[in-house]
């Protein structure tokens, strides 16, 4: 497993946007659909499906994810030695 500090990503609001935004976007962008087009809980339900039955889509989904989950300023796919000693989000110490 990865040095990822996962307890304190958990816990803060701002990764969960990142993961949302990672996974809505790429389905949105390629199926042309923007929020005006889901006003109905049956369009929304049938993006879902077409997006989980597209490889492609769900390649661009999890490339996203990933995107979102790595620390830029590290090698590889971990945390600092600083944000792995962390015990609440944004954190000083």
């Amino acid at each position: 497993m990865t040095n990822i500090n996962w307890k304190v990503r958990i816990k803060n609001p701002m990764f969960w946007v990142q993961i949302v935004v990672a996974i809505f976007v790429p389905v949105l962008g390629y199926m042309g659909i923007t929020a005006q087009d889901l006003t109905t809980w049956q369009a929304v339900g049938n993006v879902i499906l077409t997006a989980f039955s597209n490889p492609y889509v769900l390649l661009l989904m999890a490339t996203s994810v990933y995107n979102a989950i790595i620390d830029p300023t590290t090698t590889g796919i971990t945390d600092s030695k600083t944000a792995l000693t962390y015990t609440t989000p944004n954190s000083d110490k």
